[in-house]
């Protein structure tokens, strides 16, 4: 069972980052009486006892898609969904060992994915065909559950396969591109344009790393920042300021109109920058208050994951709107046996792992255990 009453993570600019983890890991022993901080209210302590529920039945649905190679995947991209399957039982808890069914499952996941043949000179992209979509996700992983292995010596591959990860990243992004699509990322490592939907994932890695202690140089993440801003749609003033106080992110630069999913998308990665304060974040969470998530979407859980994530770090009315709205569908939408799988086709045939993860680290908001959507 996952704990039901969580204590609240200390401020990380006191305590190094996986102290507070480790910190954050501890159940509250005594009554609910527990002082809020950081200026959040009590109500952002606790995780209501139907998304509980629901999440435990969908790490178990996860876990009984487990291979015998340790991967857990259902329908190719195996070492991508794999590690979105990894980051959702680390979201809400769960510590790899091999002492408990859960924690024996997580182990052979990350076995699964340091295994060198599922890497291909440090680029996890190329042998399950998910290119750096899949190196961007399993990078982000590996950075969240740096010296949270179930051994020192499952630690130190962690840090060695991250290293070269981390290469592939930086390398990626110093290809000369035109100057609205520098700083971003692409399908391939050595791809000469950008897209935000391939870029977030390499960004929260990047930042996560760095949060990590690990050799990435600021420039990486400024070039980055820069990137978004260009992927934002409304024009900026001298000061920096949007033009349209209601606005948001666009799949590349130049386009005209905001999607959902990008914006949510944009949302979170300005914020994994540490631009909490931005004008932009506080345009984009205008706009997502007015344009909800739609199951009509073509990618309605990947939408769902950023908007769940980046409206919680916003707070006040947006964490709210956006907490009440993510429980409301996706509970509706979990099957019996536990899962989620979309009902439209692009996503539906990337297969039921990809959507039930996304859809659990979506509910865990308020769980605090991956510091890397920690404000």
């Amino acid at each position: 069972m996952i704990p039901r009453t969580r204590q609240r993570q200390v401020d990380r600019r006191s305590f190094s980052r996986r102290r507070c983890l480790v910190a954050s890991l501890l159940p509250v022993l005594a009554t609910r009486n527990v002082l809020s901080t950081n200026g959040q209210g009590i109500e952002d302590l606790y995780v209501p006892d139907r998304i509980d529920r629901s999440i435990e039945r969908g790490i178990d649905a996860l876990l009984r898609q487990q291979q015998d190679d340790g991967s857990i995947a259902d329908r190719g991209h195996a070492t991508a969904m794999t590690s979105l399957a990894i980051m959702a039982l680390a979201a809400v808890g769960i510590v790899a060992d091999q002492k408990t069914p859960q924690g024996l499952a997580l182990h052979r996941a990350i076995e699964y994915v340091l295994n060198p043949r599922n890497q291909d000179g440090g680029y996890f992209g190329q042998r399950d065909g998910s290119r750096m979509y899949g190196h961007g996700i399993t990078t982000l992983m590996l950075t969240e559950i740096l010296g949270m292995g179930s051994s020192i010596e499952q630690n130190r591959r962690i840090h060695d396969s991250l290293t070269e990860a981390l290469k592939i990243i930086l390398k990626s992004q110093a290809v000369v591109k035109p100057p609205k699509l520098q700083g971003g990322w692409r399908y391939t490592p050595s791809a000469q344009d950008s897209d935000l939907s391939v870029s977030v994932w390499q960004v929260m890695a990047l930042r996560s790393a760095k949060n990590d202690g690990l050799d990435v140089p600021l420039e990486a993440i400024e070039q980055a920042v820069d990137y978004l801003i260009n992927s934002f749609v409304s024009p900026l003033d001298e000061n920096g300021q949007p033009r349209d106080q209601v606005s948001g992110f666009a799949y590349t630069p130049g386009t005209h109109h905001p999607s959902f999913t990008m914006t949510a998308a944009g949302l979170l990665a300005m914020q994994t920058c540490g631009q909490y304060d931005s004008p932009l974040v506080a345009a984009a969470a205008r706009w997502l208050l007015q344009h909800t998530p739609n199951r009509g979407d073509r990618y309605f859980f990947y939408g769902m994951y950023y908007y769940a994530q980046g409206m919680h770090q916003v707070g006040g009315e947006a964490a709210e709107v956006a907490g009440k709205v993510t429980s409301d569908e996706l509970l509706e939408l979990q099957s019996d046996a536990g899962h989620w799988i979309s009902e439209h086709g692009e996503e539906r045939n990337i297969g039921m792992v990809y959507s039930t993860a996304l859809a659990i680290l979506s509910l865990g908001v308020r769980y605090h255990y991956l510091p890397i959507y920690q404000r």
